[in-house]
């Protein structure tokens, strides 16, 4: 059943959206390196700038709380946090939802300020990650022309630490995509034709995971 609840997403994409059926291999190929990320209770970076920062906090916002369904914290978890505050605090608890590790590169301004003003700008995100990454963890970088700088610095520093780099990216072939793992290049070269195509792409990404982690 889990099995066929992914293949549904998947299959619903490429039914609205058949112009993506071209990319459909590196779409499944992101799918599983974030699977195997998360099954290993990895981190998931997401980074880009402008709208493509605002995606970023949309994807990091899918994946760390319920998107489709509501992830409930079991009886035994419950169980466990009451017994190590020695009160039952099951009410509070209860509403917690569970999540996948997610974080925004570009979602603590004080360091990225900070870094921007002392070193380079444009490897603030790389610092980022830098300091709060480790080998087996993923960066998903949206760059609709591909070339954006302090992205293309993230993947570069990425590939240092053995983290897996996955491209959003629109058909201009930037410079970015030689430094992923998986490229997701979506038929479009205006920067709102490309947004609008990478927000179905990561819903369906975010099902996706929720089905496999979460899921019956």
């Amino acid at each position: 059943m889990k099995e066929q609840n992914i293949k549904h997403y998947a299959d619903g994409l490429f039914r609205r959206f058949p112009e993506l059926l071209p990319i459909s291999e590196e779409f499944y190929n992101t799918y599983n390196i974030l699977k195997i990320v998360f099954f290993k209770s990895k981190i998931a970076f997401v980074c880009g700038n402008g709208g493509s920062e605002a995606d970023s906090e949309h994807i990091v916002g899918e994946l760390s709380k319920g998107f489709m369904m509501k992830r409930p914290l079991s009886k035994e978890k419950l169980e466990e946090m009451n017994s190590r505050c020695g009160e039952d605090l099951t009410p509070l608890f209860s509403k917690l939802q569970l999540g996948l590790k997610a974080m925004n590169l570009s979602c603590h301004p004080g360091l990225s300020t900070a870094f921007m003003n002392d070193v380079d700008p444009e490897m603030a995100m790389a610092q980022q990650l830098f300091a709060m990454g480790s080998e087996g963890d993923v960066v998903i970088g949206i760059s609709t022309g591909g070339n954006a700088k302090n992205i293309l610095n993230v993947f570069k520093v990425a590939g240092g630490m053995g983290i897996k780099r996955i491209l959003l990216t629109g058909n201009k072939h930037g410079i970015c995509e030689k430094y992923a793992d998986s490229v997701i290049a979506v038929p479009a070269s205006e920067t709102y034709r490309i947004q609008e195509y990478h927000l179905p792409i990561y819903h369906t990404l975010c099902q996706m995971i929720e089905e496999e982690f979460y899921g019956c």
